[in-house]
């Protein structure tokens, strides 16, 4: 037992201190964003919108992302990650605060798509900033432990929301949500000084290609949308499986949904370090990664026994805790080539726009065809995007053939 205690904590060892920070200031920030959670109820029940409103208001918080990425990688490449850090924190706190005041329906989709534009463009910084602050040799590592932070910090801000609505009403939720954003940025300034901090691997290219003339950037990319929008619908329609086809009590649903961040807590920096030493490409555990967690939905079709949700979890985590971490690592290494912020700023796209047609596409399709032809047809789009992820393959390995 002590020896794999030794062997986990081992799997933290040589990242820097400035990755450890920055872990920390994403996990007050991502327990801080628990408004998130609560906005469909707190816009039914307190401002009284119908669900087309909430379903109008969500597309506006999606699209809100995208444009805050793309901003965020052109303003990264301009003035540096750590003002755009700095300034996104900070604003987006005051904003939060500011949302509770909007009552209207048009008022309420403009602040959300501001809200997100300005949030988001705190996203391809802080990657910027994390391959700044990591080794080369320890990028796939930092992404994982800012995983975990986020993963501690949607965890946590679910359960704290809930007990701020309960004692504040939602108006505390806001007001937290916005206290939170600025402390973060108070953290941001006291530890990560660009003066003081020290950078491990700045990357200045004088000549940087375009992102448009990267053709496998753009392969990557579709293969991303796609894992993205598979993989989005365990937070819209597989919740609804739960409830209506399996009959699963809100508690028996949330013990589910909890496993999945447990054990990403638990057994993702591991994996990653084994995966490492192991020397497959990243595109070959993108292409794994993406496997399973098509393989979580077709094991739903195969039985009725309500195990196998248990089973479909499991694929799916594992598949989350492999495609994640690598595919930033790639997007990272691939950078170098371009502007950092701007692939970053692409990268977070794919997932963006995946949230504006995923959740929306997902519950559609339940609707009209049922929960079974619904997973057959995510089970189907898994296929193609591991068909891009392997033109990705035979396209890097010709690439690493000419060098």
């Amino acid at each position: 037992m002590k020896k794999l205690y030794t062997n986990y904590v081992n799997t933290f060892k040589g990242l820097s201190k400035e990755v450890w920070w920055l872990s920390l200031i994403t996990l007050i920030n991502r327990a801080g964003t628990m408004v998130i959670p609560f906005l469909s109820l707190y816009l039914t029940k307190s401002l009284d919108f119908t669900l087309k409103d909430v379903g109008w208001i969500m597309t506006c918080f999606g699209l809100g992302s995208v444009v805050g990425s793309w901003l965020g990688g052109k303003l990264t490449d301009k003035i540096g990650f750590y003002k755009v850090m700095k300034i996104s924190l900070f604003l987006t706190g005051v904003l939060f605060i500011a949302l509770q005041f909007v009552t209207t329906f048009v008022g309420f989709c403009l602040g959300i798509f501001l809200v997100m534009l300005v949030a988001d463009t705190f996203r391809p910084a802080m990657f910027v900033a994390l391959s700044a602050y990591s080794k080369p040799e320890n990028k796939t590592r930092s992404v994982t432990l800012i995983r975990l932070a986020i993963n501690l910090g949607f965890s946590a801000g679910p359960a704290v929301g809930g007990l701020i609505i309960t004692s504040l009403g939602y108006s505390g939720l806001f007001w937290v949500d916005g206290v939170t954003c600025i402390l973060a940025t108070i953290l941001l300034v006291i530890v990560l000084n660009p003066k003081k901090a020290k950078t491990l691997d700045e990357v200045k290219n004088e000549n940087p290609i375009s992102i448009f003339s990267d053709k496998a950037f753009w392969v990557f990319f579709i293969s991303m949308f796609i894992f993205g929008f598979v993989f989005l619908q365990y937070f819209s329609t597989m919740p609804l499986y739960y409830k209506d086809a399996h009959h699963l009590s809100e508690l028996e649903i949330g013990l589910i949904m909890g496993m999945n961040g447990f054990l990403i807590f638990l057994l993702e920096m591991p994996l990653i370090k084994w995966l490492e030493e192991s020397k497959y490409s990243k595109e070959r555990l993108m292409f794994v990664g993406l496997l399973l967690t098509g393989i979580s939905f077709l094991v739903l079709n195969l039985t009725g026994w309500v195990g196998v949700l248990i089973v479909g979890m499991l694929f799916m985590t594992i598949g989350e805790m492999i495609a994640f971490p690598f595919s930033n690592a790639f997007v990272m290494e691939r950078a170098k080539r371009g502007n950092q912020g701007e692939y970053m700023a692409y990268y977070s796209i794919a997932f963006s726009a995946a949230h504006i047609f995923g959740h929306n596409s997902g519950m559609q399709m339940v609707d009209i065809l049922g929960f079974d032809n619904t997973w057959w047809i995510i089970t189907v789009l898994s296929l193609v995007g591991l068909f891009f992820l392997s033109v990705l393959i035979r396209v890097t390995k010709k690439e690493k053939l000419k060098v």
